[in-house]
């Protein structure tokens, strides 16, 4: 999730298309890309209203890897420079040093394509930007970071099972996690049509296969259920009203709203979620789809703690693992933000 080219006022006016991550080095175990997996070495920048960048934070959690990749949270409501480090003192990362996320990019490539997006990883020692790669972060901090994941981390990408996570990734990356924005940013009736017409399309097919198993893949949790996590959870809050996929609300699917309940209420997946800066960036930074910025007061969150009885499908959440801890303080998610 990035900046627009033209700036905030371009989304929702102008033809929507997912730009490809151009900064693709890999943070590695044996440093092919030049870049060995090192503790303390990079830090992961995010927002949490992003739901690319909320794979990484979720990911960071299951695993352990708070200290060994530390974390800095842009403001949600980006201006036409894109992230900016407003919620810290002086209005500037206090390991980076940088008041906007664009400067590690200029400190890697001058004249990027594709603006300036989140997940980033950035090199602390240089302070240049390493990868925005949203795709393949995630898998290289469960396969590639082993050496630094907690005693009982779950494996979230098994190999055994990674063809078939990967078609259920790959379906709902088109369908779902970037449908909605077709739907939200389509400048055409057709357009739109088409792309909510996918959304729910997907959604009623994952519905059939919730309904008889608790995770997408096998028994536990892996990068699959990460990856509809984060569009599920938004559901209800942005995508249903400001992006027009209101065929119906999450919570009156009974299967897929006790599924994300449950995995909400797993460590490591609800306490990162902050359905405040959600609402505000959804709705304060795409002015092109809501010029008045006005952010709307629900959906009411009591719902996202209420029993989803999932556990009597069976299915071991962690596997042979076990739970992350709770989240350091300074990460905790402000009260604003959650039920």
């Amino acid at each position: 999730m990035g900046s627009a080219d033209d700036g905030n006022s371009s989304y929702g006016r102008k033809a929507f298309k997912r730009s490809k991550s151009h900064f693709a080095d890999r943070v590695t175990a044996d440093g092919r890309d030049g870049w060995p997996v090192e503790a303390g070495r990079y830090r992961l920048v995010v927002s949490r209203a992003c739901p690319w960048a909320s794979r990484a934070v979720i990911s960071r959690r299951l695993l352990g890897l708070e200290d060994a990749l530390s974390m800095a949270i842009a403001d949600p409501i980006q201006d036409d420079r894109s992230w900016r480090f407003t919620l810290d003192p002086d209005d500037r990362d206090p390991v980076l040093g940088i008041r906007y996320l664009s400067e590690a990019y200029d400190r890697r490539e001058s004249d990027y394509p594709g603006g300036v997006s989140v997940p980033a990883l950035v090199d602390v020692p240089s302070g240049k930007l390493v990868t925005n790669d949203y795709q393949q972060l995630t898998l290289d901090l469960a396969t590639e970071w082993t050496a630094l994941h907690r005693d009982g981390a779950p494996d979230l990408y098994p190999r055994a099972l990674r063809d078939e996570i990967d078609t259920v990734m790959e379906e709902v990356y088109e369908d779902v996690n970037n449908g909605v924005y077709r739907a939200g940013f389509a400048t055409g009736q057709e357009e739109y049509e088409e792309a909510c017409a996918g959304v729910f399309r997907r959604l009623d097919l994952l519905t059939s296969r919730l309904a008889r198993q608790r995770y997408l893949v096998g028994d536990t949790l892996t990068e699959a259920d990460i990856r509809l996590f984060t569009t599920l959870v938004r559901f209800d809050a942005v995508y249903h009203g400001h992006f027009k996929c209101n065929r119906w609300k999450l919570a009156e699917n009974e299967v897929l709203w006790a599924y994300v309940r449950d995995l909400y209420q797993t460590p490591g997946f609800g306490d990162t979620v902050d359905f405040d800066h959600i609402k505000r960036h959804y709705h304060q930074v795409h002015t092109g789809v809501n010029p008045t910025g006005i952010v709307p007061l629900g959906p009411d969150l009591a719902g996202w703690l209420t029993p989803h009885h999932r556990e009597e499908l069976g299915g071991r959440p962690f596997g042979d693992g076990t739970p992350p801890g709770p989240p350091p303080p300074q990460e905790r998610v402000p009260a604003q933000g959650r039920p």
